[in-house]
């Protein structure tokens, strides 16, 4: 039973990020490039839980945190993680990530670098689903290319950048994307419709302004470092994932699809190498795993203490209203500003995700639309925080500020743009409205 509205009831949640914030920029005044992981979030978290469990001392909280935790979302969101980290790990390890570059780089001409590179990494992200690891495959290669074409590396790296959070705001098997759906209660095809009117304008205008800023260049397309074959698999997740197949069942056979095709065309790819492989990509998703254990548990606690309530009344007010617009500039102020002291969309979206379908249901927002918007507003803000990941990690790339970066990524201010314009005009008119599917059929 939920207790009435109260902002005491935040307090564990203003712990955790002023911990986790603070802690980060203490770290970025002292140099450190990845300031913002020097305290990791399961860890900042504990406090918090610690206190969310004395404030409701009173009502059996323990039991409340473990059904937090146990709650058939969360666990299927951290199932779908473990899967999407083993297909990347997996699909990188046997080349296909280098397929995927080598086979869209040759198709561009070269007097089209900087929105070459932009699609380049677009697509590598939508395939792959993660931002950082589509910077980390695609940034060394953008800094060779604006060598040779005569480009500032930093409109090179803020191309990459763009890309890759147009990619990954996009994919069906990002993270965000994942939490964002699930979250919110719509199909991961609606979410995709809704998402696509906004973010194709946004791409567009980028495309335009990259190529307008950008030289002629005379870079010839990467020597072919593995078999084209092996990018099949990204695009076989892609068409299964867009055309509603369960999320489940298209990671799993882009999973076994990828070790197949390792196996054939790599003489050193054993199964048991690809065993370790789908264990390193469990490995690398255990954090956003376990944190989103954690995070369902707090935020039991937080909704059955009524603080949730008491923000989304709040931001609401803030927003000014009670129509469908007002939620929806409700929803994009929620992802924003949760993002802001989080400095990780993913963790944004595990913390605001309740606070905005909550939003979205009193102000007659669709789960698909709502869905979009929040995982827009905290793609956006991550791309462009200087002391985000996805900056850091290219900054390092380029031995550069990554406050000169901020500016080069085009994309997330267009794409933040588009979105206030959408809802402020209604438009599109039918975005994220074909359909309120229930909870039972969300797995698309």
């Amino acid at each position: 039973m939920t207790s009435p509205a109260s902002a005491r009831a935040l307090l564990p949640l203003g712990l955790f990020l002023s911990l986790f914030l603070g802690v980060g920029l203490w770290f970025t005044a002292l140099g450190h490039v990845d300031a913002f992981y020097q305290l990791r979030a399961p860890i900042a978290i504990l406090p918090a839980i610690a206190l969310a469990l004395w404030l409701g001392r009173r009502s059996k909280p323990l039991d409340t945190f473990l059904a937090g935790m146990g709650n058939s979302d969360v666990m299927l969101m951290c199932l779908i993680f473990l899967l999407a980290g083993a297909f990347a790990a997996v699909s990188k390890a046997i080349g296909g990530v280098d397929a995927v570059v080598y086979l869209t780089l040759s198709a561009i001409p070269s007097w089209l670098a900087l929105p070459g590179l932009f699609l380049v990494a677009g697509f590598v992200a939508l395939a792959m689903g993660t931002s950082m690891g589509t910077i980390a495959a695609v940034a060394p290669i953008a800094l060779g290319v604006a060598e040779a074409a005569g480009i500032e590396p930093a409109l090179a790296l803020g191309a990459v950048l763009s890309g890759a959070t147009f990619g990954d705001n996009l994919s069906v098997i990002s993270d965000t994307a994942i939490a964002a759906s699930r979250l919110q209660g719509a199909s991961m095809r609606d979410k995709f419709r809704a998402n696509f009117w906004l973010a194709i304008p946004a791409a567009i205008a980028c495309l335009v302004l990259l190529a307008a800023l950008g030289t002629s260049s005379s870079a010839p397309p990467p020597a072919a470092t593995a078999s084209p074959w092996l990018a099949l698999p990204y695009l076989l997740v892609l068409v299964l994932a867009l055309i509603g197949i369960d999320v489940l069942i298209v990671l799993s056979v882009g999973l076994l699809l990828a070790g197949a095709f390792g196996l054939a065309l790599k003489t050193d790819y054993s199964l048991a190498v690809f065993s370790n492989d789908i264990y390193a990509g469990f490995e690398g998703m255990f954090e956003i795993t376990l944190l989103s254990l954690l995070i369902g548990g707090l935020a039991a606690l937080v909704r059955a203490q009524g603080g949730l309530t008491w923000l989304a009344a709040r931001i609401a007010r803030l927003a000014g209203g009670s129509g469908r617009r007002s939620g929806e500039f409700s929803i994009a102020a929620v992802a924003t500003v949760t993002d802001v002291f989080t400095a990780n969309n993913t963790v944004a979206l595990l913390i605001s995700g309740n606070t905005a379908r909550e939003i979205a249901e009193r102000h007659g927002v669709s789960p698909a639309r709502s869905a979009s918007l929040l995982d827009v507003f905290a793609c956006v803000t991550q791309s462009v925080l200087p002391y985000g990941a996805q900056i850091l990690l290219a900054a390092s790339i380029a031995k550069a500020s990554p406050l000169q970066l901020v500016g080069t990524v085009h994309y997330g201010w267009l794409l933040a743009l588009v979105a206030l314009a959408s809802i402020a005009l209604g438009l599109p008119r039918r975005a994220g409205q074909p359909g309120q599917p229930g909870l039972a059929s969300q797995a698309g």
